[in-house]
């Protein structure tokens, strides 16, 4: 028997590959689905299972392309109702694999269709559990997703997953290995460690949500300080659950080169949106007009996901040679397959092409520290929990992710300085308030980690 924890830190995911004589499981498959085949077919064994946890709502899964790739059977946990075929277990069901087995154990309560595979191994002993987004490390799943026809509150969900930890996963041996299906930096929870894999033992000693003296307790523990899903998880659950197009046919037309003139012709006729994925510092110095900054070195597909409302849009990319594939595919993650292509030759064709271009403007912490006055107007775009921890004086929190609630409520007529904790987060605030046509701001390069190393007054007030 084998497992490997196959983790994507930009979506803080993981997949789960396991194998035992010459047969093999996914568990929680992303959208890519060639390594898995490739890794197969390296190690001589036959997928024959693709488990999913639940309809995801972070990522597209890759569980339609792996079975129609491989033959292997979809399975989901009770409840689910797929709108393509697939095996949905019974609580308790059991599969082999080789001459280990994964028992379903439905555990509703992040979502009603949630299931947890326990995973007994050759001699028959209980090994491990793929906990999904049941049970993470330092937290459980959020239980604000409920889909409108199970007309059900984030209270009834989180009764729902007090008892299944309580009566499913609480029972299990300590010595049990956890392997869940996100770590810290995801969406789906919102105290995660950034260890991906722990024993139960361990997270029935730590954990604060199991630790809880009663149902009542627990609820109020997991649904305080929730902060707002993002837009696009409703529609991620809609393709998991209907279904969704081939990846190969979303990457072959990302992949397409477009030149100039028809970069242009394509976002003045269709109304797509230009993404561009270079650095911020990159960005900041020139762009095409009315492009968005966020870039392929961060938490890319997140923020797509968070800032891009529609994922229908027509997409158009502006890419370092090189890195398309990778945004393509990023893209294709949290269901962004409207790619229309890219343009060839990157960022530097355009500025060959003398095509109009932007920029925004910058200081830095030094300069700011001497134009800084108490009567400056500071807006702040880190998290709420960050802005707390530290933040200049008088500042302004308005975070990233609530942009487009914020945006209109600005002063187009009054300056302001504008800044993250590292200037990733406020070159995409940027953006987007310029090509909304606000001009009357200044970002602020390095962001609250340089502004702290200052003579400009901070707190940590509330």
């Amino acid at each position: 028997m084998n497992i490997e924890q196959i983790y994507t830190g930009c979506l803080a995911q993981g997949a789960y590959y396991i194998t035992s004589e010459g047969e093999a499981a996914i568990v929680d498959p992303l959208r890519e689905v060639q390594p898995y085949i490739d890794r197969a077919n390296k190690d001589g064994v036959k997928i024959k299972y693709i488990f999913e946890t639940h309809f995801h709502a972070d990522f597209v899964s890759g569980h339609l392309d792996l079975s129609r790739k491989t033959g292997a059977s979809i399975i989901y946990g009770p409840t689910a109702k797929p709108e393509f075929d697939a095996i949905t277990a019974k609580d308790g069901q059991e599969f082999r694999i080789g001459s280990v087995t994964l028992k379903a154990l439905h555990t509703p309560g992040h979502t009603m269709e949630s299931t947890t595979y326990l995973l007994i191994d050759e001699q028959g002993k209980e090994h491990a559990i793929f906990s999904g987004d049941t049970l993470f490390l330092g937290d459980v799943g959020r239980p604000d997703l409920a889909q409108k026809a199970d007309n059900l509150s984030k209270e009834d969900l989180a009764g729902m997953l007090y008892d299944s930890l309580m009566n499913k996963i609480i029972p299990l041996s300590d010595d049990i290995i956890v392997y869940p299906a996100h770590g810290a930096g995801s969406a789906c929870g919102k105290n995660m460690l950034k260890e991906t894999v722990d024993t139960l033992g361990h997270q029935k000693a730590t954990n604060y949500a199991l630790n809880q003296p009663d149902k009542q307790s627990f609820v109020k523990a997991v649904t305080d300080g929730l902060l707002p899903p993002p837009a696009y998880f409703p529609l991620n659950v809609a393709l998991n659950k209907k279904g969704y197009s081939s990846f190969d046919d979303v990457l072959n037309r990302g992949l397409t080169a477009l030149s100039t003139e028809e970069f242009e012709t394509i976002a003045e006729s269709t109304g797509a949106l230009v993404i561009d994925t270079r650095s911020a510092g990159a960005f900041a110095k020139a762009f095409i007009p009315q492009s968005i900054n966020i870039g392929i070195d961060g938490d890319f597909a997140p923020w797509v996901g968070t800032l891009v409302v529609d994922v229908k849009q027509p997409l158009l990319l502006v890419s370092d040679p090189g890195t398309v594939e990778e945004v393509v595919t990023r893209l294709s993650r949290v269901g962004f397959d409207n790619i229309a292509g890219h343009l060839k030759g990157g960022f530097e064709a355009w500025l060959k092409a003398g095509k109009e271009v932007d920029s925004i403007q910058q200081i830095d912490a030094d300069e700011l520290n001497r134009k800084y006055s108490p009567s400056a107007k500071i807006i702040d775009v880190r998290k709420e929990s960050e802005f707390d921890d530290g933040h200049i004086q008088n500042a302004t929190n308005k975070p990233l992710a609530n942009i487009n609630d914020w945006i209109n409520k600005i002063d187009p007529f009054q300056h302001f300085y504008l800044h993250c904790a590292g200037g990733y987060r406020s070159m995409m605030a940027a953006s987007i308030l310029q090509a909304r046509g606000y001009r009357n701001f200044t970002e602020v390069k390095g962001g609250f980690s340089t502004i702290s190393q200052t003579n400009i007054p901070t707190t940590n007030d509330k």
